[in-house]
């Protein structure tokens, strides 16, 4: 089930508020960040905003710049983003600046909010309902299946950001802290309270822009059961560009894989024939690193590039089998194995029959092929 990349974009106060309670909007950002927001704009397929936000800013959410607009023409893109907006009420107003500036526009509703939506818009936006209820999966994949978007901002409202967290759907968190205080009680914050999936996010870049600072964060906690988490990409990218590290074979697949606990911790990594081991399988060489009792295997989940093993002729024991004598209840994989060199393999099959969570993210399967490409056809 393939998502887009989702990166989550705002800007708070330094007591975590995203406006007053003023009529008009406070603005947070500098000019110099209004800029790079643009910038941001330009590169991605899609921009999302809650009902709410439209109500309450009454956005436009354009890419400003005539130099970036007729980038994205010359590259073959639409001038303007797709403007994408969530409403369970399909209470929209018509008037609003967003339905009358930029490009597409396309509304993700409740079957009890299609009609008013519908009926309210026309023929300006597109209406897709998920159903009985707003569903963020069901969103992403008609985002990345139906309308082809690969990478999607996310600029509001708290609400949005917190289930898009909450649900560990966020690939990344843009946050531009302003040098003010709100003090407002009333006023809407970023975040709201529930449970989150990211755990401790990790902290990729800080810059200061003007007298604002942009913070840039990803989470890096797994999912936990069938459905990714936005981690599992970080994760599983990692284990793919660990099989280039492999010394080259012409008898064994290139493999590379990362164990990782529930709170985002790396336990191990390893590598196909690592240390000079001919027949070392990479899921293999990162759990050997990892004391048995180590009482976070139960929750980790183990990354490989290619889906563990269930038959091999160099050990006694598959990894499938060495995942499950680790007692490690979640597997994510890239590849499943080719019949290159084993009939039939089924190493997501053994797994899933023994109660493993075994999940398969086929974007990155071409990434996994690289360093095989000699011994495909």
């Amino acid at each position: 089930m393939p998502y887009p990349y989702v990166l989550l974009s705002a800007a708070v106060s330094l007591d975590g508020y995203l406006d007053d309670t003023g009529p008009d909007r406070l603005l947070l950002s500098s000019p110099a960040d209004f800029d790079r927001v643009d910038e941001v704009r330009a590169s991605v397929d899609a921009i999302l905003i809650g009902a709410g936000t439209i109500r309450a800013d009454n956005p436009r959410l354009l890419v400003n710049s005539p130099e970036r607009r007729a980038a994205r023409v010359a590259d073959g893109r639409p001038e303007y983003p797709l403007k994408v907006t969530v409403t369970a009420t399909g209470d929209l107003d018509p008037a609003a600046n967003f339905w009358h500036t930029g490009g597409e526009k396309l509304v993700y509703t409740t079957d009890e909010g299609a009609e008013p939506a519908s009926g309210a818009l026309g023929r300006t936006a597109d209406v897709v309902s998920l159903g009985p209820d707003l569903d963020w999966r069901a969103l992403l994949e008609h985002l990345h299946d139906v309308r082809g978007v690969r990478r999607l901002m996310v600029e509001g409202g708290g609400t949005v950001h917190t289930q898009l967290l909450q649900q560990g759907l966020a690939d990344e968190l843009q946050l531009v802290l302003a040098p003010l205080f709100v003090g407002a009680p009333a006023a809407p914050r970023l975040f709201g309270p529930g449970s989150y999936q990211g755990g401790r996010l990790r902290l990729t870049e800080t810059r200061r822009i003007e007298d604002v600072v942009l913070m840039r964060y990803e989470p890096t906690a797994p999912g936990t059961g069938p459905a990714p988490a936005a981690a599992d990409r970080h994760w599983l990218r990692t284990a793919c560009e660990l099989a280039a590290l492999c010394p080259p074979s012409q008898t064994a697949f290139s493999v590379g894989a990362v164990v990782v606990a529930a709170d985002g911790t790396e336990l191990a990594r390893g590598y196909s024939r690592e240390g000079g081991d001919s027949v070392v399988h990479a899921e293999e060489a990162a759990l050997a690193k990892i004391d048995p009792a180590d009482p976070r295997l139960p929750g980790a989940t183990v990354y490989s590039s290619l889906e563990p093993c269930t038959r091999r002729a160099s050990r006694p024991a598959p990894c499938a089998e060495l995942i499950l004598r680790a007692g490690v209840r979640r597997v994510v994989t890239a590849w499943r194995e080719p019949d290159t060199f084993v009939t039939a393999a089924d190493g997501t099959g053994a797994l899933l029959s023994a109660g493993v969570a075994a999940v398969v993210l086929p974007e990155y399967e071409a990434l996994a092929k690289q360093p095989n490409a000699h011994l495909l056809p």
